[in-house]
């Protein structure tokens, strides 16, 4: 991740664009606080995608397109870069935001960023009609910077995903893990499963009814696991419920859309978010400046 920021941080000084890759579930907790730095320092105009848009919550995505449209240098879209429709919107949308480039003489160079399994690499082979960039549904398939061209008039340069080193927000670790940003290897599936379903519960409790005929009235989301696994026989040996097995089952439906279209976070939760985080932030600077001043006062006693 060092190795890829510092490749970013070089390749963007050269670039008149940043094309920032979110996904449109979970915008803010997919945006690489790394990248928003890089290109503010820069002073690089942004086109953000929201991609995935055809599996999140339209009213939220609407809340996301309007929060990101009121920042400076940022125009902000909802697509699906599987639709090529969706993706042929993209080179114009990227020249109104430089209009002093994208001639022969002069190229437009964009930039394309983003976390780990956002859809950096189908956006690419879509943009370019042909098999560029290798896509899987794990994080992480894009290793090496690639510089490709779009015509005559426009150069693309895409970049490893890369994650930040220390997310600030737990919840942020459990949605990006929740949408497969993060590998499976580097969580416990069954408490990511459990997160989502609690977030399910809060907001978008008829959907599972819907899809796993489960009463949500009173219960939590390890009922909602355990639900998952009644409905769909899941059992051990002996007769246990597999909740391993349902656990991954929840997660699998909410990746592919099978449940209904969700989003995990609008402007006003991540609002709520940020001030609970600063009220923490200031609770525990108080109570180190308590301490520091009991201990001098019990240093000037001696």
């Amino acid at each position: 991740m060092n190795a890829a920021r510092k490749k970013a941080a070089e390749a963007m000084e050269k670039v008149d664009l940043v094309i920032e890759v979110l996904d449109g579930r979970l915008p803010q907790a997919s945006c690489n606080p790394m990248i928003e730095q890089l290109r503010v320092f820069r002073q690089r105009p942004c086109l953000k995608i929201l991609n995935k848009s055809d599996l999140a919550d339209p009213v939220a995505t609407q809340a996301w397109i309007n929060f990101y449209n009121a920042q400076k240098d940022v125009h902000a879209v909802a697509l699906s870069c599987k639709k090529p429709s969706d993706v042929a919107k993209i080179p114009g949308l990227c020249l109104a935001l430089a209009p002093h480039r994208g001639t022969p003489l002069k190229p437009l160079r964009m930039m394309i960023m983003g976390i780990p399994n956002v859809g950096k690499s189908t956006l690419m082979n879509a943009l370019l009609k042909r098999r560029v960039a290798a896509v899987g549904d794990e994080p992480a398939v894009t290793k090496v910077q690639q510089r490709l061209y779009l015509g005559n008039n426009m150069v693309l340069i895409d970049t490893p995903g890369m994650l930040w080193p220390k997310i600030a927000h737990p919840s942020d670790g459990l949605m990006l893990a929740a949408s497969h940003a993060i590998g499976s290897n580097a969580l416990i599936e069954e408490e990511v499963a459990t997160f989502l379903a609690d977030e399910l519960l809060l907001r978008y409790a008829p959907l599972l009814t819907a899809r796993y005929g489960i009463k949500t009235e009173g219960i939590d989301g390890v009922s909602v696991i355990e639900g998952v696994a009644l409905r769909r026989g899941f059992r051990l040996k002996g007769g246990d419920l597999d909740l391993e097995k349902a656990a991954h089952t929840l997660l699998q439906d909410y990746r592919t859309g099978a449940i209904g279209r969700i989003s995990l976070e609008t402007p006003q939760t991540r609002a709520a978010l940020l001030a609970l985080y600063q009220e923490e932030i200031a609770r525990r600077q108080a109570e180190a400046e308590a301490e520091k001043a009991e201990r001098d006062e019990q240093d000037n006693n001696r």
